[in-house]
């Protein structure tokens, strides 16, 4: 997609986009079981303080959901692994985390609306798909074709 907009003549992109991106996009469900897993990721730690259990000299042991069978379960690792694990999950800094953004945020539909509909001739044209016609309609009396000026309602 960004060659694309790339090569397209009236779209640029900054100058400063990374030369690769990770992003880790999952299914997690659907409906108010995956607002809940979400908002515990993103506005939280990844692990909460409550959900440590113990904590010894060479191990640390916590408790976890799992997303499989969404029942809690209970692990040991060393500490240092311990450390590792939870380490992945630290940005760099000068990064924030985001689950969407630009024409892909929550309150960009209008816009989204109207990539999709500047898109849609492209996309048929790809794939060989003739655009459909508008539909037309006859004059019960004399049969030729009538174009609508107008709509109005009765009070």
């Amino acid at each position: 997609m960004l060659e694309a907009i790339n090569q397209h003549s009236c779209l640029s992109l900054p100058n400063h986009l990374p030369p690769k991106w990770v992003v880790d996009c999952r299914a997690v469900g659907e409906g108010l079981p995956t607002l809940k897993y979400l908002s515990r990721y993103l506005y939280r730690g990844v692990l909460p303080d409550k959900d440590i259990i113990n904590i010894t000299k060479d191990n640390v042991t916590f408790r976890y959901r799992d997303g499989q069978t969404n029942h809690w379960k209970q692990r040991t690792l060393p500490t240092l692994k311990f450390l590792m694990l939870m380490l992945q999950h630290v940005l760099p800094k000068g990064l924030q985390r985001a689950r969407d953004y630009g024409f892909l945020r929550g309150n960009a539909k209008a816009i989204l609306h109207q990539i999709q509909c500047l898109l849609l001739p492209l996309l048929q044209q790809l794939l060989g798909i003739a655009p459909p016609s508008k539909p037309t309609r006859t004059c019960p009396c004399c049969q030729h074709s009538m174009q609508c000026i107008g709509i109005s309602r009765p009070r």
